[in-house]
């Protein structure tokens, strides 16, 4: 017996170091940058089991058989869409600016969207103004209604849309919703979706989280965009999730939630529908795409040369795409970059680009919240901070709630917005949807919020930085370790 014992032990712990050799064997082997192997090897070797169960469950890009096998046949119908946008559109191409023409390039060449002029933005930089625009443009839609949201909390003015989509239905308007599985998770278990679908709007989860499958697919995995398209003809995309600032996450401790949002009306709308449609089709195999939008800016128009370029990524889409248009903008600007993230665990390019920046001469200016709902990502956010501020970029905490606006402003005329987050999970992992933008009266609107949340910020020193507790210091680079899995 005792043979048997000593037997049964040698196995166990050779089959457990077969393991151990195996997964880090795999991770070496899938080129990552890395610090991405680091951390995964660190976490399999401090908590061995637990870290080889982390990586099985999540750690790498795998959005299941079946979504994966839609998604690889649906390419072909939409590369042709999109390049009949191109075509429809290559007038838009002689009007662009610096910051435009080689995020158009890249872009184009990467997902196959073009950037397209004439359309018309509006920014909206408050959750009353937001509602109130997005409830009066669904209750004047005439066929179609399309919402996708990370997060659907119920409660306040988040009720009020689900009623303009009752109202909507009643007036015999398709109306169709894409909301994550995980994080709109009250909403699914509250009475809100029993009623939107008995009123006829179709409601669906996004990437939807079975235990039974957890080991075929990467459990987290998040639809993230933020997108709203009314009739083909109203988009709306940005920050906000469809959530009441008022009554969001109130125990939280961090204050009221400040989002934006752009309202857009133009043929770019076409573009995130042709995104909702995508995802739509991932999820159900129905297929929704809109009619191609026609060029017919016309040169008297006042938004006939502003471009709008539409950046989609996440599963099934190209790879890393998002970043690469950060990097792009940030290596062109010769004056000033404003940043504005709630959550920033940058990766090593994105380190190096605003270090860069600000060592080149460019003013670089960081906005984040000084208080966050994620601990984790606090603690790593903070663990960046000296080695940014040596740079000489400027870092603002600010105190007005918890600032949620994802946002870079390039040289006060060209900018991105949209759903993505500074940290590897938005960057690599996520769906998100960015827009570049060549507007200048929207760069000015955002210059002049962003100047509004830096009134409400302080900045942080240097000198007075470095004096910080020691145990905090050591708590920082405890997170800074695992930063690329955050």
């Amino acid at each position: 017996m005792d043979n048997l014992y000593q037997a049964a032990t040698w196995l166990a712990f050779i089959g457990y170091w077969l393991l151990v050799v195996a997964v880090s064997l795999r991770i070496a082997l899938r080129r990552r940058p890395f610090g991405v192997s680091l951390a995964w090897l660190l976490l399999i070797y401090i908590i061995p089991l637990f870290g080889v169960a982390c990586y099985l469950l999540f750690g790498e890009l795998n959005l299941g058989k079946k979504r994966s096998s839609r998604a690889e046949a649906m390419f072909e119908s939409y590369a042709q869409w999109f390049g009949e946008v191109a075509r429809q559109h290559r007038e838009s191409v002689p009007q662009m600016g610096q910051h435009a023409r080689p995020i158009h390039a890249l872009s184009l060449n990467r997902t196959g969207i073009p950037s397209l002029v004439g359309n018309d933005l509006t920014l909206l930089d408050n959750g009353d103004a937001i509602f109130e625009h997005l409830i009066r443009d669904i209750d004047q839609a005439k066929t179609q209604v399309a919402l996708e949201f990370y997060i659907w909390s119920p409660g306040g003015r988040a009720d009020d849309v689900a009623e303009a989509l009752i109202r909507a239905r009643e007036r015999n308007v398709h109306v169709q919703l894409l909301l994550d599985a995980a994080g709109s998770r009250s909403f699914f278990n509250s009475r809100w979706r029993r009623r939107l679908e008995e009123a006829g709007v179709e409601v669906v989860e996004a990437l939807a989280v079975s235990p039974l499958r957890m080991f075929f697919r990467r459990l987290d995995l998040r639809q993230h965009r933020k997108i709203v398209v009314i009739d083909n003809a109203i988009g709306y995309t940005g920050s906000m999730n469809l959530a009441d600032s008022r009554v969001f996450k109130k125990d939280a401790g961090v204050g009221e939630w400040v989002d934006i949002m752009l309202r857009i009306t133009g043929p770019a709308v076409s573009l995130m529908r042709s995104i909702q449609a995508w995802d739509w089709e991932v999820e159900t195999g129905e297929r929704h795409l809109p009619p191609v939008p026609r060029f017919c800016t016309l040169a008297h128009d006042p938004h006939g040369k502003d471009t709008l370029q539409v950046i989609p990524s996440g599963p099934g889409l190209p790879y890393n795409v998002i970043q690469q248009v950060l990097l792009l903008s940030i290596y062109h600007a010769k004056t000033s970059l404003t940043l504005c993230s709630p959550y920033f665990v940058p990766s090593e390019q994105l380190m190096e680009a605003l270090k860069t920046a600000a060592h080149r001469g460019v003013r670089v200016q960081l906005i984040v919240p000084d208080k966050n709902d994620s601990v984790m990502v606090e603690w790593a956010s903070r663990s960046f901070f000296t080695e940014l501020l040596r740079a000489g970029v400027e870092i603002h905490r600010f105190q007005g709630g918890l600032l949620h606006t994802k946002s870079l402003l390039i040289d006060d005329d060209h900018c991105l917005l949209g759903t993505v987050n500074l940290d590897i999970r938005s960057l690599k992992l996520n769906g998100e949807i960015t827009l570049a933008l060549d507007d200048e009266a929207l760069c000015a609107d955002l210059k002049a919020l962003n100047d509004h949340y830096l009134a409400q910020s302080y900045p942080l020193k240097l000198e007075q930085w470095q004096d910080r507790p020691v145990r905090h210091k050591l708590v920082e680079q405890f997170f800074y370790m695992f930063a690329p899995l955050l």
